[in-house]
């Protein structure tokens, strides 16, 4: 499992109603349904992952995000989940305005594209990165919205969204010592507890 799904797992309660948006082949959800007996939704794009996502007997909505979520209701959620997906969404400030609608809490990860491994990349070859922790090409690449800590940060302070909680990971499964002392140039990926 990718290092920030096993860190946001203690931000969900046992037993409460999950939507875990761009959920996926279901992984997740399945573990938080067997381990944290969550009632958990889905919402996914991509019809293989669909239909991996409900062979694990998971609930799965077919639906793009970019297009809205006016079909859940306010606070119909305990916690709204988007790992790794609000860099690929065209209005990454109207999905979270929904998350926070439909969710009384909200957890968003994503990576964090000023990481010094990016900066040094693109300053020494001047070229967009590409490594195992961004593997594609700047034409083929499903992120369209290059975001870092500091601007996922203002983005929250300008609209009102209360941080709760903030972790990172790096690379590794140690403790990133760095990457929370200065998270904008270590973390590879950000983790954002939030709510309104």
């Amino acid at each position: 499992m990718r290092l920030d799904l096993a860190h946001i797992q203690r931000w969900i309660a046992p037993g409460s109603r999950v939507l875990d948006l761009g959920c996926g082949d279901g992984e997740f959800l399945e573990l938080l349904r067997d381990q944290r007996q969550v009632r958990g939704t889905g919402l996914e794009i991509d019809e293989e992952k669909i239909t991996a996502a409900v062979g694990r007997g998971l609930n799965i909505v077919e639906q793009n995000m970019d297009e809205g979520l006016a079909n859940f209701p306010d606070r119909s959620f305990d916690t709204v989940v988007m790992a790794h997906a609000l860099q690929a969404v065209h209005y990454p400030d109207r999905v979270l305005e929904e998350m926070l609608r439909i969710g009384r809490e909200c957890i968003v990860t994503f990576p964090n594209f000023g990481h010094w491994r990016c900066r040094l990349y693109l300053g020494t070859r001047g070229r967009m990165p590409v490594s195992r922790f961004m593997p594609y090409m700047w034409y083929d690449t499903p992120n369209i919205h290059f975001c870092t800590v500091k601007d996922f940060e203002a983005l929250c302070q300008h609209k009102g969204i209360h941080i709760l909680a903030r972790d990172v990971v790096g690379n590794t499964e140690r403790e990133p010592v760095l990457a929370s002392t200065w998270p904008n140039l270590f973390a590879t990926t950000a983790i954002y507890h939030i709510t309104r």
